[in-house]
């Protein structure tokens, strides 16, 4: 059953206590893409206990906390929080999953569809997202309103 299985908001949310620990959740975006400041805006419109900072993938916090792999290639959402690091539709779910609300429906229905087909469905877009959604030249510059939620 999907009620039973699925995580807490905290359960997502949680973080370790030390010197190393770095708040979080922080999603990770590709800062010049159309598509993806396009998400960062839904994220900051829809998400109003404020759960969710934000860095793009181009930054100092990402090369600091992700693997090369996800910084080089710019290829996916990346979600990192101190309990676990996820990507592509994984993370899309998760972060759904927290906003609540009708997005928590919409979260349930997306984790029925296996991860393979939902991850196969995630990488057609992103390999088309700039022809699609534009491509910026720079990185999304927040709001003074917003700049507390952003990282870098």
């Amino acid at each position: 059953m999907i009620g039973t299985s699925s995580p807490s908001t905290s359960q997502l949310l949680t973080a370790p206590q030390g010197p190393a620990a770095v708040e979080g959740p922080i999603v990770f975006f590709d800062g010049v893409c159309g598509l993806c400041n396009a998400w960062v805006d839904f994220l900051l419109k829809h998400d109003r206990r404020g759960l969710w900072r934000f860095a793009p993938l181009q930054g100092e916090t990402a090369r600091r906390l992700l693997n090369a792999a996800d910084v080089e290639h710019l290829h996916t959402l990346v979600l990192w929080t101190p309990a676990g690091t996820y990507r592509k539709s994984s993370a899309v779910w998760r972060i759904l999953w927290s906003l609540g609300g009708v997005w928590r429906v919409a979260a349930c229905l997306t984790w029925l569809i296996p991860r393979p087909l939902r991850n196969w469905g995630y990488d057609l877009v992103a390999r088309h997202r700039y022809r699609i959604f534009g491509r910026k030249e720079s990185c999304r510059m927040p709001t003074p309103h917003e700049r507390a939620r952003f990282l870098d």
